[in-house]
């Protein structure tokens, strides 16, 4: 048997469903696939499929193995590329996870170059706010901002952002543009959910910490973009969330003068495993493509 085919076969079988779908993307006959998985399960000693009337799906042991089985195929299909020095052409699938808000704004615009200069890869992107379990969800590049949990995944700081507080010009216009972080005691302000409440402030020598006034706060980016856009009052925010309405000055920062705590741009890649060719060069993608905004 034949492993890395075998594993190739398997793999295939899991991502289709069926004996028969795969026989057909591998151009080969359904016996051979059948054959090929259970000459597998039993060099292995486990059942890796559980057949059904309708469909086949793993095993417990089966969806472990198979995670494992796609990410060596890949690694080997990224040794093999570079060997040939065509690293500018990845193939295969890459899965991506980031932020909903900082992924429709800042990565999937930009996913039409990438793609167009790898036309052989294939790109799953998976869109959640959460801190997730990148080998149990099969992510091979994770973009987060902020601090890091200590989840033990290989990191790599893609870029460094600004934050400011921000507000619409129409809520300003109502409230009056706050001169001093005492000010805010009397604004109303949006709170993100994920973040501590509290806002420090610093200037030379000086540093204001405080705790906005807020009757409202949200869990995820997309609900206090959309809160700030409803004219309902201050956030504190990375630039990066409000990159097209602070260009065109719908949404405006106050007390400029003042600095706060920046936030870090950063890949993630799952433990345990070389970052494959395909997320090395997604990570150098992003990282170009924000260094080229910031100019």
């Amino acid at each position: 048997m034949d492993r890395l085919q075998a594993m190739a076969t398997f793999v295939r079988v899991v991502e289709t469903g069926s004996f028969s779908a795969a026989a057909r993307q591998l151009g080969v006959g359904q016996p051979a696939v059948s054959k090929t998985v259970a000459q597998l399960e039993e060099w292995l000693g486990v059942r890796l499929l559980l057949r059904s009337t309708r469909r086949l799906t793993p095993s417990e042991a089966g969806q472990r193995y198979y995670e494992r089985a796609r990410r060596a195929l890949e690694e080997a299909e990224g040794a093999e590329a570079e060997a040939r020095g065509a690293g500018s052409g990845l193939s295969g699938r890459l899965r991506i996870s980031a932020a909903t808000t900082f992924a429709r704004l800042h990565i999937i615009p930009r996913l039409p170059e990438f793609m167009s200069q790898h036309p052989q890869l294939e790109m799953d992107v998976v869109l959640d706010d959460r801190q997730i379990d990148l080998l149990r969800e099969g992510i091979d590049l994770s973009l987060r901002m902020g601090l890091l949990a200590d989840s033990g995944a290989m990191a790599r700081k893609l870029a460094s952002g600004r934050r400011s507080v921000v507000a619409s010009s129409a809520y300003l216009a109502r409230a009056g543009k706050p001169q001093h972080p005492s000010d805010l005691a009397t604004l109303e302000a949006v709170l993100y959910g994920q973040e501590s409440p509290g806002w420090v402030f610093r200037r030379a020598t000086s540093e204001v910490s405080m705790v906005p006034k807020s009757r409202l706060s949200v869990s995820a980016a997309e609900g206090l973009r959309a809160a700030v856009l409803a004219d309902m009052g201050l956030a504190l925010v990375s630039d990066w969330m409000f990159a097209p309405e602070l260009a065109s000055g719908a949404v405006v920062r106050v007390l400029e003068e003042w600095a706060l705590p920046g936030i870090d741009l950063w890949a993630l890649y799952p433990s345990g495993r070389l970052a494959s060719a395909k997320a090395r060069a997604f990570a150098d993608f992003v990282a170009s493509a924000l260094a080229e905004q910031v100019s």
